[in-house]
């Protein structure tokens, strides 16, 4: 009885082997572990240099090697090189004023559907003599509208989410402008942060509009006052992990609307500051003001604003308009253009 269950126990065993072979040669052999465990391509449980047999991947896939800690903190600190600023390749034109109100700017004067085909006559006309350059269409918004005594009227946001998703569909930018009126500097911004939101907005103050008499007192701020402003622009965008940089616009026409203008920095990490030489009248009277403008080189980015008929009486505006030749003429080159 022992000899034929010794034979039987030697033939199991060679059967065994012989079919651990031709499995093992035929690739067919699998590891003695659940399917959730074994090693993936995208998210490895070890590193795949550790791997010198039965690698399961081509010999050109993707090696993972191990990290220490050192390089994985690295890694996950914002690298500055990726914030390639659109001002390199492109121009930005825009179109400015407040929504609904007739006598405020062009943007008063008509709907979002109604201002694209003048929209697009315009861009096309500044594109033509940009040479290479590209150029972005923008609506520019008189967000918060200072009154008498310095109150300060805000768009409805109804209407602001709807040029803003208008512009998103086309590829446009929005600037959310603020005239600061009786406030700070610091309150104004804190008004205007939340739309960093959207991936096409941009920021603007307007330090004429920064008193309690509009229309008597030109107002100011102080360089101190803008560095502010982007310092906390800068940090909403840091602690709200809102990708590249934005803009943040300027306007000055007049010697008294930005106190100690050497102060001013143009340095913050994610805010790319915009000086715009605001103001209406002849073609001289507005390159002079440029002109003061570009004395500041501490802010190197520039921008220009013209002024079309009003349909208020007595209010001014540019004559003759400076052609966009002229306007890119202009030293130093303007990257944003403005119409009001």
């Amino acid at each position: 009885m022992k000899k034929p269950l010794i034979k039987f126990f030697f033939n199991a065993l060679f059967f065994l082997l012989f079919f651990s072979v031709f499995s093992s040669e035929s690739g067919d052999i699998k590891k003695n572990e659940p399917e959730s465990s074994l090693l993936s391509k995208w998210n490895p449980l070890f590193p795949s240099a550790l791997w010198v047999k039965d690698n399961l991947y081509e010999k050109d896939s993707l090696i993972y090697s191990a990290k220490t800690k050192e390089e994985m903190d690295a890694s996950l600190k914002f690298d500055e090189s990726k914030l390639q600023s659109v001002l390199l390749n492109n121009d930005i034109f825009a179109l400015y004023g407040k929504p609904g109100a007739y006598t405020m700017g062009i943007l008063g004067r008509y709907s979002p559907e109604e201002i694209e085909p003048i929209m697009n006559e315009f861009a096309a006309t500044y594109d033509e003599v940009n040479n290479e350059r590209g150029l972005i269409p923008a609506f520019y918004l008189i967000y918060g509208t200072c009154w008498p005594g310095g109150d300060i009227g805000l768009l409805r946001m109804p209407t602001v989410k709807k040029y803003i998703e208008f512009a998103a569909e086309r590829g446009w930018y929005v600037f959310i402008d603020h005239q600061i009126g009786k406030y700070t500097v610091e309150q104004a911004m804190n008004a205007i942060l939340p739309f960093l939101k959207y991936p096409n907005v941009h920021l603007a103050l307007d330090p004429e509009w920064h008193t309690t008499e509009p229309m008597r007192v030109i107002g100011s701020v102080t360089g101190d006052e803008i560095n502010k402003a982007q310092e906390i622009m800068d940090k909403y965008i840091k602690e709200n992990n809102i990708p590249g940089r934005r803009m943040l616009v300027i306007h000055q026409f007049n010697s008294i609307m930005i106190k100690k203008r050497a102060n001013v920095r143009s340095d913050y990490e994610r805010v790319q500051l915009i000086h715009c030489a605001d103001g209406f009248g002849s073609p001289q009277l507005k390159k002079d003001s440029y002109a003061y403008n570009a004395l500041a080189k501490n802010i190197p980015l520039k921008s220009f604003k013209l002024f079309s008929k009003p349909t208020v009486a007595g209010a001014g505006y540019d004559q003759p308009m400076m052609t966009p030749q002229e306007v890119f003429n202009l030293n130093p080159r303007p990257y944003l253009i403005m119409y009001q």
